[in-house]
């Protein structure tokens, strides 16, 4: 039995989809969803054009629909399928195989974008399993996007026989100009990849532990990895957000700069929230901008982390009366009842301050930072244009970049992120 046959005994939705066997060399298997992705070949493109990563590779376009696709929908999405097969036919000696699993077929309903990944990335699994390799990468990208010539090679040599690197936050960056989208849309998803960069920087700045971006269309994991998270949820938009969530508490989660994902920013209404639905509101009303977070809001969540290591320490009366020097906010949303009771079970179950900080930020973790996010913006803090916040933020970090433009703001946080 190899490292992952109960597993997927267990959790796998459909037996082996892919009936061909996987090439020996396989290394890097790319899980592509696609739906309503008539320009898919793009991506294909993309990859063709990028450089031998040593070993061989397959991509995997899982072509799904959710049950209310609109009927020019499913056309886009029937015609992707012989657009790839029509192109499979004029490549040759590519370092990559393509296989198709046609969703429509295997499931008439109830698709996700999560349950396309989970179908891909299990499939996967079960192709690594065959192998035997346990620790064969599994890459995450849309179908829109495309991606810088070293892709496949940076991904192979930053994990491939590294034991101590799991999975990875890959860098990414839409594009702010061209041809392909009208003005406004470059403009607004300046805005959004602005606000997605600050509040990472933010809680860096804070002294959060797990920084990493959350992309899907930006992300890698080794097969046993996937696995001991429990794989892939369904969910219809977020999927990306929440299974990172999973990986970040254990070892082995780094980001890798040495390559580039470019999403889309492209318009879209097909999931509930994420990049396209917020481009299109920005677009539609481009004069309301994007309200983000109050840099003030980070402030208290460093303060809050700065007083980890001496709770440790602390005698249960003195975690009581450490309840009143918390920052306003954070009392807003922790009673002195639940603070009490849950540092005092946290160092009753540590040995040291290391293990202390660990269970600390296993309890407050990303959902409750982000809890905390939206409840102090409704009733302490005023939200602020994203590059006031931004700015603010830099300013805090002791960083006082000579623009206030969106775009200039942003080329500075990039390069932050880029530094790892």
């Amino acid at each position: 039995m190899g490292f992952a046959s109960a597993w997927l005994e267990r959790n796998a939705l459909f037996p082996r989809i892919i009936q061909e066997a996987p090439d020996q060399n396989t290394e890097i298997i790319v899980i592509v969803p696609a739906f309503d992705e008539a320009g898919i070949t793009s991506l294909l493109d993309s990859f063709a054009g990028c450089s031998h990563p040593g070993c061989r590779a397959e991509v995997i376009i899982v072509v799904n629909a959710p049950d209310n696709a609109r009927e020019e929908s499913l056309s886009n999405t029937l015609k992707s399928i012989s657009a790839i097969d029509s192109w499979k036919k004029t490549k040759r000696d590519l370092f990559f195989d393509v296989h198709i699993i046609d969703g429509l077929l295997l499931k008439p309903s109830g698709w996700s974008v999560g349950l396309a990944r989970k179908t891909g990335m299990d499939e996967a699994v079960r192709r690594y399993e065959l192998l035997g390799k346990h620790d064969g990468i599994i890459l995450n990208i849309d179908a829109d996007c495309t991606v810088k010539s070293n892709y496949f090679e940076a991904v192979f040599t930053g994990m491939a026989g590294r034991p101590d690197r799991r999975a990875c936050s890959l860098y990414f960056e839409h594009p702010l100009s061209g041809d392909d989208f009208p003005e406004a849309v470059y403009r607004s998803v300046t805005l959004y990849e602005l606000h997605m960069r600050y509040f990472v920087r933010g809680l860096s700045y804070a002294g959060f532990p797990y920084v990493h971006h959350t992309v899907g269309s930006a992300v890698a994991i080794k097969a046993s990895a996937y696995v001991k998270a429990g794989g892939m949820n369904r969910r219809k938009a977020g999927e990306d957000f929440w299974f990172i969530q999973k990986l970040l508490p254990a070892d082995g989660f780094f980001n890798l700069t040495s390559t580039t994902v470019y999403p889309s920013p492209r318009i879209s209404l097909r999931v509930p929230f994420g990049t396209g639905p917020v481009i299109s509101r920005l677009t539609e009303s481009p004069e309301t901008g994007l309200l983000s977070y109050n840099p003030e809001a980070f402030e208290e969540l460093r303060l809050l982390f700065l007083m980890i290591d001496g709770l440790y320490s602390e005698l249960p009366g003195e975690t009581d009366f450490r309840y009143a020097e918390l920052p306003p906010g954070i009392r807003l949303m922790i009673s002195s009842g639940e603070w009490a009771a849950r540092i005092n079970e946290i160092r009753n179950n540590t040995s040291g301050k290391d293990s202390f900080r660990k269970r600390f930020f296993g309890w407050f973790n990303m959902f409750r930072i982000v809890k905390y996010l939206n409840a102090v913006h409704v009733s302490f803090f005023d939200k602020k244009p994203v590059e006031e916040g931004a700015s603010g933020l830099l300013k805090k970090m002791g960083i006082y970049p000579d623009t206030a433009d969106p775009a200039g703001l942003l080329h500075c946080f990039r390069q932050i992120d880029q530094k790892g």
